[in-house]
Formats: structure tokens, sequence, C-alpha cells
């Protein structure tokens, strides 16, 4: 299993977490990502591309129940040191699968994450393909979170909108930082929340007992 990540980056996992411990000495706002999703009342997070479980752990400190994935081993041997308590699974997200009540069915979150630039560092050409696979474990009317960063010639909000549309995902909102700046066309950063729309009785094709919209997991 390998990403653009692991071909870029030579840090061990607790080197990178180094960084962060540095920036949050400087006074830095190291938790901005966990603190955005928190904006929605989650009570279940996949976060997709943890990495060291820097965003993960932050979220289950504040009492989410979160199941953090990455590729690295490196990275998720850092995370699981650090909260052995977490759900950890190892995994090319391309490939994700979460089990939920059985073994065949994936478990459904509120809120899916992908913070620290992981739609930049999937293998080039996968992007649709991982947004499927995430997608697939976002419960009706939960959202899809990406952040990352911006370059002329690379992938892009256009190019995310349209896969997020191709795997059944609405845009909801944009923002230029996890602290919620507003997004122009200049930004060089973009954070993306996009939603998997509610199961109707119309959609569904059969009325759901009590006329509520009915939910897998």
């Amino acid at each position: 299993m390998t990403s653009r990540w692991n071909r870029t980056e030579v840090l061990s996992g607790a080197a990178y977490d180094q960084r962060f411990e540095r920036l949050a000495r400087a006074g830095h706002d190291v938790h901005a990502e966990a603190s955005f999703v928190m904006g929605f009342q989650p009570r279940t997070v996949l976060d997709a591309g943890c990495g060291t479980g820097r965003v993960a752990v932050e979220l289950w400190r504040r009492g989410v129940a979160v199941v953090g994935v990455d590729v690295d081993r490196s990275a998720l041997e850092t995370a699981c040191e650090k909260a052995p308590d977490v759900e950890w699974f190892r995994s090319d997200l391309a490939r994700l699968f979460v089990p939920g009540s059985d073994p065949v069915t994936e478990r459904l979150f509120d809120v899916a994450v992908m913070a620290g630039n992981v739609m930049i560092f999937v293998e080039d050409g996968s992007e649709r393909a991982v947004l499927d696979r995430v997608a697939a474990h976002v419960r009706p009317g939960g959202v899809l979170v990406c952040g990352f960063q911006l370059t002329r010639g690379h992938y892009g909000v256009v190019d995310h909108d349209r896969d997020c549309a191709a795997v059944g995902l609405e845009l909801v909102e944009r923002f230029a930082s996890w602290s919620r700046d507003p997004w122009t066309i200049e930004s060089g950063y973009a954070v993306s929340v996009h939603s998997r729309p509610e199961v109707t009785e119309r959609d569904s094709g059969s009325p759901t007992p009590g006329g509520g919209a009915g939910r897998r997991g």
C-alpha cells in the first residue's frame, strides 16, 4: 500500500508529531480541525488519513467515538501509542472498509474528515475511488469535510466538487481555513463540506414507518 505521501515524506510518525508540538509551544492552534468538526455536534467521526492521530485523538478527548484510518504504518504506531483506546485501522483509502454491525456492511459515521492535505497525497488518479469509499461510510444526512492546499495545475476544488458529485455528495459550504475564513477564488487553501443526502420515501420507493427517513447502521 503506497501513496504520494510515502514517496515525498521521510519523517517517522514521532518526528511528524514533533512539528505540531513546536507549533503548539509557539502559540498556534493545532486543534482547529477538531474544533471545526465539533461544530457539527457529531457522535461518531471517521478520520480518513488520520496520520499520527492528532485530529482523531483530540476528538476522542472531546467525547466523540472516533475511528482513525491511515496507510502509513509508522504514523499509526505513533497514534496507537498516544491513544490505545481509539480504534485504528491500516488501509488504503481507495479500498476502505470499516465493518459495521455485520462483516459485510460499512459502519456509518456522522462526519468523515480528511485533514492534513489527504486529498493531494493519495495516488494520482485515485481521488474519486478514495472519495467513493469514504463517502460510503457517511450516514444519510452526514457530512464529509476535506481540507487541502490549492496549487495551480494540481487537484483543486473544481476537481473535488466533480468527484464528490460523482459519488453522491452535495456541496454545502467552503472556507479558506479551518477557522472558517471566507473562501475566494484566490484562496490557497480550501476546507470543503459535502453532505450525503437524506433518504426520503420517494427515493426509497417505499414508505418508512412513522414517516421518518430510514437510517442504516
